[in-house]
């Protein structure tokens, strides 16, 4: 039986106050379909309290006056804390999203500490001033913090996404409310804990648990300087419309149907190997995931064998079970909402070639079997629209040039994969496709470098240096001729 936490007040401005209003929120387990947690449901008064604490903490605060050696003190300590609980952040995750406890540990907890890092890393070494020599004379070219930011993260990877926005929004100097989804909002809890300890100032960070609407209000905050967003394509489009009203900056991290390309000379027993985890990541509940899996005729049905097989081999089950490989997908909603694509692409006539339902021995719990279909059309809406959830469409295709052009053929433009046996024709492969991130016989996510998509998938980038530039400002100051540096 797992233990129920209970929260009574918000992390506002760094210190745990009792909040405005008297609305909850209850966590609901994916597997047990019990409550096992909840915490105060933010309101507007209490986005006020915290916007105007952010405010203050940024105009007159220390934070944005320290050295970067000291804002990477504080950063480096709330890694560290991170690393000793980071066995208490994916049960807590787990419990409340499903996700698989072993890919929990490596995604949820020792992920977000090397975001960290790798900000730290970045920070270290970005030109904040450079002299340039300008057209009418010398100019110095400077970066300075944004100001405050909004960070609105989703449920699937609530850590690793707070860590995205939070490292290079700490280290930039900008003070920030961060902005839990009501599914998963207890690790959130864990992160105020660390923040607190690590020596986070008065006022650079809030946490506000809350639904659409409070979130809303929070995005259009006039005392809002920036907005960083993670979550669907409806919700990104709503978000900027709102911030739009203030010219308020943002940044929009958005979904995905990333194609894995299989190319004829691919040795197919380790790209089932590399695709499937990636494919069935996170219950298939991740925007990277490479939900299409593009395949030669010539070897579609050995490779419809393998991945069947595959998928079939999947270990359903309690997130919290080490054993498990697929856990509850988040809510009842997104249950059905995979469920209801499953008969969709069926009676689109794709073929169910392994899963298709809810799993044998599982009637309780918003499970849902790890799903292949076969004899896919890239016009169907299995291979066009996001289910998230662990539904993955194999795709036959004629020559490259059909393959470049199905792997294009979205609306989205997140992530990707080529699998062959010449690496530089995978990168030539690579320099066709719209998207912002691609793999060449791999799939990972390197924090040195830019994240973000194309198309629908989002605006702006994050991780490596680019991602540090989304919470900076560029002035440019015009200098006396004959004027040098350091003279």
């Amino acid at each position: 039986m797992t233990e129920l936490v209970e929260h009574g007040q918000l992390f506002i401005g760094g210190e745990w106050t009792d909040p405005l209003g008297t609305d909850t929120i209850r966590v609901v387990s994916p597997h047990t379909e019990q409550v096992i947690g909840s915490v105060p449901h933010a309101s507007e008064g209490d986005v006020d309290r915290a916007v105007a604490a952010a405010r203050r903490a940024f105009d007159e605060g220390p934070w944005p006056r320290m050295t970067l050696e000291e804002r990477i003190a504080v950063v480096s300590r709330i890694k560290d804390a991170i690393a000793v609980r980071h066995e208490e952040i994916a049960r807590s995750i787990s419990s409340q999203n499903g996700s698989p406890y072993s890919w929990s540990v490596l995604a949820q907890a020792l992920g977000p500490m090397m975001v960290y890092d790798a900000a730290i890393t970045v920070a270290r070494a970005y030109p904040y001033e450079e002299h340039r020599q300008g057209a009418l004379g010398p100019i110095l070219v400077r970066r300075e913090p944004v100001g405050v930011v909004a960070a609105v993260i989703p449920w699937n990877v609530p850590q690793f996404v707070a860590a995205a926005k939070l490292a290079p929004a700490l280290l930039s100097g900008c003070t920030v409310i961060l902005k839990p989804s009501p599914e998963a909002p207890l690790d959130s809890y864990i992160l105020a804990d660390i923040a607190r300890e690590a020596g986070v100032p008065e006022g650079v960070l809030s946490i506000l648990p809350a639904d659409r609407e409070v979130s809303e209000y929070l995005v259009g905050h006039p005392g809002i300087d920036k907005v960083a967003f993670t979550g669907s394509v409806a919700a990104g489009r709503r978000v900027m419309e709102v911030a739009a009203r203030n010219l308020t900056r943002v940044t929009l991290e958005l979904g995905g149907k990333s194609a894995a390309v299989i190319l004829p000379d691919a040795d197919l027993e380790p790209t089932v190997a590399g695709i499937v985890p990636a494919a069935w990541m996170n219950n298939g509940q991740a925007c990277v995931a490479q939900t299409r899996i593009l395949v030669p005729r010539s070897r579609y049905e050995e490779a419809a064998e393998a991945f069947a097989a595959a998928a079939g081999a999947l270990v359903v089950g309690d997130p919290l079970d080490p054993a498990t490989q697929l856990g509850p997908l988040v809510a009842r909603r997104q249950q059905q909402r995979s469920l209801d694509y499953i008969r969709i692409g069926q009676e689109e006539g794709a073929k169910v070639l392994s899963g298709g339902g809810r799993p044998a021995g599982l009637d309780r719990g918003w499970y849902v079997e790890p799903t292949l279909f076969g004899d896919v059309d890239n016009s169907m809406r299995i291979a066009r629209e996001e289910i998230f959830g662990p539904v993955v469409c194999l795709i036959p295709y004629g020559d490259e040039a059909e393959a470049v052009r199905v792997a294009n053929d979205s609306e989205f433009g997140l992530s990707g994969s080529v699998w062959t046996a010449d690496v530089d024709h995978g990168i030539g492969f690579a320099r066709q496709i719209r998207t912002g991130t691609f793999n060449v016989n791999t799939f990972s996510l390197d924090m040195l470098g830019p994240f973000g998509g194309y198309k629908n998938s989002g605006l702006g980038r994050e991780f490596g240096p680019e991602g540090l530039s989304e919470y900076l400002e560029h002035k440019m100051i015009h200098l006396p001729a004959g004027y040098e540096a350091g003279a």
